[in-house]
């Protein structure tokens, strides 16, 4: 502080920071490492391939991602609602986006077909320039917004949004295959949201009531810390997390024939509806290729012609109505 800054000229987050803030930041990033980790046991197939993209997983990773970009427009509240940080902003701004850059090289070389050309730190770097625009509306206004962004793509789509180059705006009729993808339209919603809170929050004094608690948080203090380095530790977990789960597949590799029966019952149960029928030529199937001792060679994907001719023949032959 200058000589003639008084404290009430500092922006929120420096004059004291909300415990309670960085501790639910904390828990989101705890929760996302639990997705991410579940997500390496998948890719490697320790449990079923498809687990982490449906039903309560998917909806888990939309709520750690709507966490996150509501969490960024709260802290955009604190940090410039008295007046824009220019310097303090693009500091962030670039560890952000120079984040985001790497996820999407590192990405690239190791699974080039799914790599993350638009994910959560590209959204938070986007989304954290065009926040700006909203500090100085009445939160009404900024809440009607944000409902509107998370609408749009509901109503309106394009073939032509298709591209990579146009699918980060969230209006493309067949959005692109990509390991992390969180578009600017519905997302941008969320962290209008915790804009148009954060702006109620100031109004009705909720912040100075969360300040009160920091010293009943202590116990939490672990969750708080990390919350505060919460790009280092994005940046850092899901590398560890595959290391670990890659150094434990080349000691206790996952068992073929288990990937192969939940491949064999996902995809027979998408086709004939049938349990009964798709657990008995699944089973047909794997023991079969485990006989001819063909399983991890169509794993891997390495069958010859011949080989391939002979697991069409098991294939008809497990399709066989039972006599």
């Amino acid at each position: 502080m200058t000589p003639g800054e008084t404290e009430s000229a500092r922006p929120e987050a420096v004059v004291r920071r909300i415990d309670a803030l960085d501790i639910a930041r904390g828990v989101a990033l705890i929760a996302m490492a639990i997705y991410h980790f579940t997500w390496d046991l998948e890719n490697f197939g320790y449990v079923d391939h498809g687990l982490t993209a449906q039903g309560g997983w998917k909806l888990f990773a939309r709520c750690i991602a709507s966490s996150f970009l509501f969490l960024v427009g709260v802290s955009l509240v604190l940090a410039h609602a008295r007046g824009i940080r220019w310097r303090s902003f693009w500091r962030r701004w670039l560890g952000v986006a120079l984040g985001a850059a790497a996820i999407t090289l590192v990405t690239f070389y190791v699974t080039p077909q799914g790599f993350v050309f638009f994910g959560i730190l590209h959204e938070i770097a986007l989304a954290s320039l065009l926040g700006l625009a909203f500090l100085g509306l009445p939160f009404p206004v900024t809440a009607l917004v944000a409902l509107a962004v998370i609408a749009l793509p509901q109503f309106v789509t394009s073939d032509l949004l298709d591209p990579k180059a146009l699918a980060w705006i969230g209006m493309a009729a067949k959005p692109p295959v990509s390991n992390d993808f969180v578009p600017l339209f519905p997302w941008f919603g969320a962290v209008l949201l915790g804009i148009a809170a954060a702006q109620a929050g100031r109004r009705f004094g909720a912040f100075d009531r969360l300040r009160l608690w920091n010293q009943r948080l202590g116990r939490a203090a672990p969750l708080a810390w990390l919350g505060r380095h919460s790009l280092l530790f994005y940046l850092l977990h899901q590398p560890l997390l595959f290391g670990l789960v890659a150094a434990t597949a080349q000691v206790y590799p996952p068992d073929p024939a288990r990937i192969l029966q939940s491949d064999c019952r996902r995809g027979c149960m998408a086709e004939r509806q049938d349990a009964a029928f798709c657990s008995r030529y699944c089973s047909c199937i794997s023991d079969r290729l485990v006989g001819a001792d063909l399983l991890e060679r169509l794993l891997a994907q390495t069958t010859t012609e011949t080989e391939n001719a002979a697991i069409g023949d098991m294939v008809l032959a497990c399709s066989a109505p039972r006599p």
